[in-house]
C-alpha cells in the first residue's frame, strides 16, 4: 500500500511529482492546433470575443477522454459536440430568469452526475457538457433574440464539429494505434515490475519499501492489462474476427498476463532463497539476468508503439548462460563440500534451480514475443507455432433503463454523489448569483470539477486545485501586467495550453497551475478584465473548494470504513476460490482443470486485491477521527497479497508437478485452510471475531518430516546417481516448492486472523 509522508514541505513537494512517463507532446499539439484556428479566425475577423464560444467548444469537445475503437472514439465525440451545443441553447434559454435557472442547474448537473453509471466515456461526455453549462450560463447565454441564439449556437456547434472532425481524421489514418499503445503500455509497465525485482534482488534488507513499490507496480500492470482487454474487444469484436494483426496483439496481451504470473513466482523464490547462504554466490549473476530482462521488455514496448523490428537479444542470452555456468559450479562445490555450507544446503540447490529455469523461462517467453512483434510489424503470416487463446470475455450488457433503475436508491454510491453534486452546485449557483459576485461562477466550476464520490477524492482534488489554482493565478496575473500586447497573450495561451495537455497525465497539479494561467489569459483576451481576473479566480477556487469539501463531509457520507469490510471479504472469497482451483490440481493432477479456468480467477482474485487497496487507500485519506485504525488494515493488505502470491507461485509450479509423489497430509491441510478463510471472510461479512484457529502447524510438521526424507534419500544417491532424473529427484523437484508455499500460505493466514480479529474487536 502506498504510503503518504505527512511532513509539510514533503506532502506539498508530492503534489508536484511527475508520474512515470514521458510528456504527451502530440497531446498537446493536437490542443494547440485546436484551439489555435477558431482564436486566429476570432482576431484575423475582429471578432475575438464572439470567437470564444466556438473556441470553449472546441476546447471541451477535445478534453473527452476516450480510448478504444474508432467507433467507440467517434460517438463519444459527436455525442460531446452535441451536447455542449445543446447545454448551450438550454442556458441560453432559462439565463434571464433566477427561478428558472436554479431548478434547471440543478436537473442539469443530477443527470450528468448519473452518467456515470454507464462507463467513464460517459462520465467524461458529461463532465464536459456540465462545465459548458455553467460556463454558458454565466459568460455567454442571453436570449435577446432567437437570431442571435441560433448564431451563437452555431458558433457552438461548429467549435465542437471542428474538434471532432479533426481528431477523428487522424485517428483514421492508423485505426489499431489505440490497441498498439495500449499492448505497448502493459510492456513498459511490465519493464518497470521486473525492473523493481532486480532493485530487490540487489537490496533484499530494504523489503518494507520495496515491497509497497512492488504492489503499486503489480496493480499497475493489472489496470493496463485489462484496458488493453477491454479496447482489443472492442475493436475487433465488432467484426465477424480479428484479423492478423489483432490476433498478433492478442497473443501479446496475454503473454503479458503469463509473465506477471511468472515474476510474482519468481519474486516468491527469490524472497525464499535470499534468506539462505548460498543466494549471495549467485546474486550478482542473478540481478543481471533481471535487469536484461527489464531491458528487454521495454525495448518490446518500443518496439510496437513505434512500429519498428524487435531488438536483439544477445545480451540476455549472455547473462543466463553466466547464471547457469555460475550455478553449475556453485552445486559441484557443495555437493564435493569443498566450501563450508550448512548441512541442509540442498533445499538452497533446489530453490536456487528453480529460480535459473524461472529466468531460462522468463528469457524464452521474451524471445518468443520478439518474433511475434517482428511478425507483426512486418506483416508476415507466424512464424512461431500457433496457440489457442480465447478472446477476452465481454461484459454483460444491462439496459440504460434497469441500471439507472437498479441505482435509483441511497444504498448507490454514485446515486447519492449525483444528488450531493447537484445540491451543492446549484447551491454555489444561487449563492454567486444573489450576492452578485463578479465571475462566481468559478466558485461552481471549482465545486462541480472538485466533488467526488468519496471524500478522500473530492479532499485530494481539491488541494491539487487550490494549490493550483493560486500558482497558476499568480503566473497568469504576472503575464497580464507584462505583456500588453493582445496577440502576444493569445501567443502565451496557446503556449500554456500546450504544456498543460502534454503534462496532463504525468501531474494533475502542474496541469491545473498551466490551465489556470491560461483560463486568465483568454478571460483577459475576450473581456480584457486585468490582473484582477487571477485574483478572483484565486479566491473563487477557494470558496469553491470550502463547499466541496463540506458538501462531502455532511452530504449523505458513506464513510470507507463502513464499506471497507465488505470489500476485504469479497477479496478473500475471490483469492480462496483462486486457491481451491489451484490446489486441487495439485491433490488430483488426473482431473486437471484448465488452464483458462485458473487464469479466470486468478485474474478476479487480483481485481479484487486492486480494488482492496484502493478502497484502503480512499480511507488514508479520509478524517482521522472516521477512518480509525489504519495499522491493520495495512497489514491485512499486505498479507493477503503475500497469499496471492504464494498461491501464483503454485500455479506456475504445476507445469512441472506429475503428481505421482503425495504428501500425507495435504488433503487435510488444505480442508483446513479452506475452512479458515471461509471464516475470515464470513467475520468480515457479519462483524463478528473469528473463530480459533485450528492446529495448522501439525499438518505442516507431517509435510516437513516428508520432505526432510526425501532429501536425505537424495543426498544418499548422488553419490552413485548424481545426473539422472531419478524418481527421488523427480519428487524433490516437485514437492521442495509445494512444501516451502504451503508453510508460507500457513504463516499469512495466521497474520490474517490475528488482524481480523483485531479489528472485530
Amino acid at each position: 500500500m502506498q504510503s503518504t509522508d505527512k511532513r509539510p514541505l514533503s506532502w506539498l513537494f508530492q503534489q508536484f511529482q511527475l508520474k512515470p512517463g514521458k510528456p504527451a507532446i502530440f497531446s498537446g499539439l493536437r490542443s494547440l492546433f485546436i484551439l489555435g484556428v477558431p482564436i486566429g479566425v476570432g482576431i484575423i475577423s475582429g471578432h475575438a470575443a464572439a470567437s470564444a464560444i466556438a473556441t470553449m467548444a472546441a476546447w471541451f469537445v477535445g478534453m473527452v477522454n476516450v480510448d478504444g475503437a474508432y467507433r467507440q472514439r467517434a460517438t463519444a465525440m459527436i455525442a460531446a459536440t452535441i451536447g455542449v451545443t445543446l447545454m448551450f441553447v438550454i442556458a441560453s434559454l432559462v439565463s434571464s430568469h433566477l427561478w428558472l435557472a436554479v431548478p434547471t442547474t440543478f436537473l442539469v448537473i443530477f443527470i450528468a452526475g448519473l452518467a456515470s453509471l454507464y462507463g467513464n466515456v460517459a462520465a467524461s461526455v458529461s463532465l464536459v457538457t456540465s462545465i459548458m453549462f455553467v460556463i454558458s450560463l454565466a459568460r455567454f447565454a442571453s436570449y435577446s433574440n432567437l437570431s442571435t441564439l441560433i448564431q451563437q449556437s452555431a458558433l457552438c456547434l461548429a467549435g465542437g464539429t471542428w474538434t471532432t472532425a479533426l481528431l477523428l481524421g487522424l485517428w483514421v489514418v492508423r485505426p489499431d494505434v489505440p490497441a498498439m499503445q495500449v499492448v505497448a503500455n502493459c510492456y513498459l509497465s511490465l519493464s518497470k515490475f521486473v525492473d523493481l525485482e532486480g532493485q530487490r534482488t540487489l537490496n533484499p534488507k530494504a523489503r518494507q519499501q520495496w515491497a509497497q513499490q512492488f504492489l503499486q507496480a503489480q496493480d499497475t500492470i493489472i489496470q493496463d492489462l485489462t484496458a488493453a482487454r477491454s479496447v482489443w474487444t472492442t475493436i475487433w469484436t465488432r467484426q465477424k474476427g480479428a484479423n492478423l494483426r489483432g490476433n498478433y496483439l492478442l497473443v501479446l496481451i496475454e503473454d503479458v498476463n503469463q509473465i506477471v504470473n511468472s515474476v510474482v513466482a519468481l519474486s516468491e523464490l527469490l524472497a525464499i532463497a535470499s534468506e539462505h547462504q548460498l543466494f549471495s554466490r549467485l546474486q550478482k549473476e542473478i540481478q543481471q539476468v533481471i535487469e536484461q530482462l527489464a531491458i528487454a521488455l521495454q525495448m518490446l514496448s518500443q518496439a510496437i508503439a513505434k512500429g519498428k523490428n524487435s531488438p536483439h537479444l544477445g545480451d540476455l542470452d549472455r547473462s543466463l548462460e553466466a547464471l547457469e555456468h555460475h550455478r553449475q559450479v556453485l552445486r559441484s562445490q557443495v555437493l564435493n563440500k569443498t566450501i563450508n555450507v550448512q548441512p541442509d544446503s540442498y533445499s538452497d540447490l533446489v530453490n536456487l534451480e528453480k529460480i535459473t529455469a524461472s529466468l531460462r523461462k522468463l528469457a524464452q517467453q521474451i524471445h518468443t514475443d520478439a518474433d511475434i512483434v517482428t511478425d507483426l510489424i512486418q506483416g508476415k503470416q507466424p512464424s512461431i507455432a500457433q496457440r489457442d487463446i480465447s478472446p477476452p470475455a465481454q461484459p454483460e450488457r444491462t439496459a440504460i433503463i434497469d441500471t439507472l433503475r437498479n441505482n435509483f436508491t441511497f444504498d448507490s454510491i454514485l446515486f447519492r454523489h449525483a444528488l450531493r453534486l447537484a445540491l451543492i452546485t446549484t447551491f454555489a449557483e444561487l449563492l454567486a448569483s444573489l450576492l452578485q459576485l463578479p465571475r462566481g461562477y468559478w466558485i461552481t466550476l471549482t465545486v462541480l470539477v472538485a466533488l467526488k464520490p468519496n471524500f478522500g477524492g473530492t479532499s485530494e482534488t481539491t488541494v491539487q486545485r487550490v494549490i493550483g489554482t493560486i500558482l497558476g493565478g499568480i503566473i497568469g496575473i504576472t503575464l497580464i501586467l507584462l505583456v500588453k500586447n493582445q496577440l502576444a497573450i493569445a501567443v502565451c495561451f496557446l503556449l500554456l495550453v500546450f504544456v498543460a495537455m502534454s503534462v496532463r497525465s504525468l501531474s494533475y497539479s502542474i496541469f491545473t497551475i498551466l490551465l489556470t494561467s491560461a483560463i486568465i489569459l483568454l478571460l483577459n483576451i475576450i473581456s480584457a478584465g486585468g490582473w484582477k481576473v487571477g485574483v478572483l479566480r484565486i479566491f473563487d477556487s477557494l470558496a469553491g473548494g470550502g463547499l466541496a469539501l463540506l458538501g462531502s463531509y455532511l452530504l449523505f457520507p458513506r464513510w470507507e470504513r463502513q464499506q471497507l469490510p465488505a470489500q476485504l471479504e469479497k477479496t478473500i472469497r475471490a483469492n480462496l476460490a483462486y486457491y481451491q482451483q489451484v490446489i486441487a490440481n495439485y491433490m488430483h493432477p488426473e482431473q486437471n482443470a484448465s488452464v483458462d479456468s485458473i487464469n479466470m480467477l486468478r485474474h478476479q482474485a487480483a481485481l479484487e486485491n486492486v480494488n482492496a487497496n484502493a478502497a484502503a487507500q480512499r480511507l488514508f485519506s479520509e478524517p482521522r477521527h472516521i477512518q480509525g485504525e489504519i495499522e491493520p488494515v495495512m497489514t491485512l493488505m499486505a498479507y493477503i497479497r503475500g497469499f496471492f502470491s504464494s498461491v501464483t507461485t503454485l500455479a506456475e509450479h504445476l507445469r512441472e508437478f506429475s503428481g505421482e509423489y503425495q504428501f500425507v497430509e495435504l488433503k487435510r491441510l488444505t480442508d483446513t485452510i479452506v475452512q479458515v478463510l471461509e471464516n475470515l471472510a464470513d467475520a468480515l461479512q457479519q462483524g463478528q471475531p473469528p473463530q480459533s484457529l485450528p492446529a495448522l502447524d501439525s499438518y505442516l510438521e507431517a509435510i516437513h518430516n516428508q520432505i526432510e526424507q526425501l532429501h536425505t534419500a537424495r543426498l544418499l544417491e548422488i553419490a552413485t546417481n548424481s545426473h539422472s532424473l531419478t524418481p527421488t529427484l523427480q519428487a524433490v523437484r516437485e514437492q521442495t516448492p509445494l512444501s516451502t508455499e504451503l508453510d508460507r500460505i500457513v504463516n499469512e493466514i495466521k497474520v490474517m486472523h490475528c488482524v481480523i480479529a483485531r479489528l472485530q474487536e
